[in-house]
This record gives C-alpha cells, structure tokens and sequence, in this order.
C-alpha cells in the first residue's frame, strides 16, 4: 500500500509539471532525449532520430512476435508468481482465493500503468539535472536509481527517505514471501510428499524447510552480487518469463484438466522453464 501511495504521488507529482498533459510530458522526454544525444557528437539527423525513438518499441523488444511474447509474459506471469500463487493457501475457500488474486493482480496492473509515466517523467526531470550526475555525466547509482532520483526531485530529501524505505520494506516483504514458498515448496511438497510419499516426520520436514531457506538466502545474496550491475527491467521480465512459462501453464492444467498427474506437472513445468530461457537468434 505505500509503495503504491509513492508511486501514484511521483506519476501526479509528474503529471502536475505537465498540466496532466501527456503530450507535454512526451514532446518534453523526445526534446531531453534529441539534446542527450547531441551532446554526446551525434549529427543532428542522427539526434533527431534518436529523440523520435523513445516513442518507438525501443531495443528491448524488436519483432512483433516478442512484443506479444512480453505482453503474455507479464499478463501471465504476474498469476504465476509464488508469493501470489501462496494466496490460494492462506484463505478459507476458493471464492475467498478467486478475490484475493484478483485484487492482488489488480493492484500489481495499476502500478504497472504508473511506471510510465514515472520514466518518462525521470527522462525529464532527472536525465537533466546535474545533482543527479556524477563527473562523467553518468546517472548516480546507475540507470535503476533513476525513479529513486525521481522522487527526490518530486518530494526533496523527506520524500526520497519515504521511497527509500518503502522500497527496502517491499524487497524484504517480497524477499520473505519468495523464500516462504521456495522452502515449503521444497520441505512439504518435494521431500515430505514425493520423497517420503507422505510418511515424513514433522521434525525432518521442518529441518528440511529450515535448511532450503539458509540456502536460497545465500543463492539470493550471491546472485544479487552477480548481477548488481544488470537492468532491473529485463531481470524483471526474467522473473515474469519463468512464472508465466513454468507455472501457469501447469496451474491452469491441475484446475480445468481431470487428467492432469503430477509427473505431467513435472514435466510441463521443466519445459517451460527450458523454454523460458531459449534465445531466439
């Protein structure tokens, strides 16, 4: 809920600059975008397209075929995530369940929807200020600091530390979440019910849980030193690819399908976790 209440206030705060016009806010973004690249030796032709780019699907996604791929990504991906696949085991019965995903989800689509406007209102108000700039012109922090930098330039310095701290209490809320899940998934459903065919002890299985989330809690902090540098965008398209290739499919099986098995689960889950990570030449 706070994370949400900062982002809606960054995206108004943005808006309010603009007169709530989008135009504004978009001719303003290709205008910064146009200067950046002039600065930077390119021609004017060459700026001018670089400027008009922005507007344009961008590097990230170049075919139409991606570009669908993505969208049915995060669409899918967001159900298949498991801190909210984990709702579905913390209410009383279905309908309860059906609700709590929706409002989940609905919530996880209107943040969605603010995160555009917040990057084109960091391309504007950020890109262009000094304070935000180290001595090589580079961005502070490097570009996943860039709606951080955004909400001190929105709200000062009280704002930055309410985003700072909301943004470290939402990592560990969803940090949390994740390794609940990975180590019930782990000591309940692969060791107790599969290894133990349902025959384990209490003690084991709860060793066994306590062990999984040591160890993912290392996994997590030394792929985090890995990947320090990485867009946080495309690790989070990442995370999205693997839930909705890996989970939803068998999710959507194990509810509408009577034939559906546990080794069909299996085995549906690990292709579309290979899928997920196939390159298209």
């Amino acid at each position: 809920v706070m994370l949400l209440a900062g982002a809606t206030f960054i995206a108004f705060s943005v808006l309010w600059k603009f007169g709530f016009s989008f135009d504004a806010l978009f001719g303003r973004a290709v205008e910064v975008k146009t200067a950046l690249a002039l600065q930077s030796g390119a021609s004017p032709p060459e700026a001018a397209a670089a400027g008009a780019s922005i507007m344009g699907p961008g590097n990230f996604i170049k075919d139409p075929i991606s570009a669908i791929s993505f969208g049915l990504a995060l669409m899918l991906g967001t159900a298949g995530l498991p801190h909210i696949l984990m709702r579905f085991f913390t209410v009383p019965d279905a309908q309860a369940a059906r609700k709590s995903v929706l409002w989940a989800t609905t919530w996880i689509g209107y943040f969605y929807i603010l995160t555009f406007v917040i990057g084109f209102g960091a391309i504007v108000m950020v890109a262009t200020d000094t304070r935000y700039q180290d001595a090589s012109g580079a961005l502070l922090g490097g570009v996943n600091m860039a709606a951080v930098h955004l909400s001190h330039a929105v709200g000062g310095d009280l704002f930055l530390g309410f985003i700072s701290a909301v943004a470290f209490a939402t990592i560990l809320a969803v940090v949390a979440g994740l390794t609940l899940s990975g180590a019930s998934a782990v000591g309940h459903d692969l060791y107790s019910s599969v290894l133990k065919r349902g025959q384990a002890r209490s003690e084991d299985e709860l060793r066994v849980s306590r062990i999984t989330t040591l160890t993912l809690g290392v996994v997590a902090v030394v792929l985090g030193i890995v990947f320090e540098q990485q867009n946080v965008a495309f690790m989070v398209s990442l995370a999205f690819a693997l839930a909705a290739s890996g989970n939803v499919p068998a999710l959507i099986l194990s509810l509408y399908w009577r034939g559906c098995t546990g080794r069909g689960v299996m085995a549906g889950g690990l292709i579309g976790l290979m899928s997920a990570f196939e390159r298209r030449p």
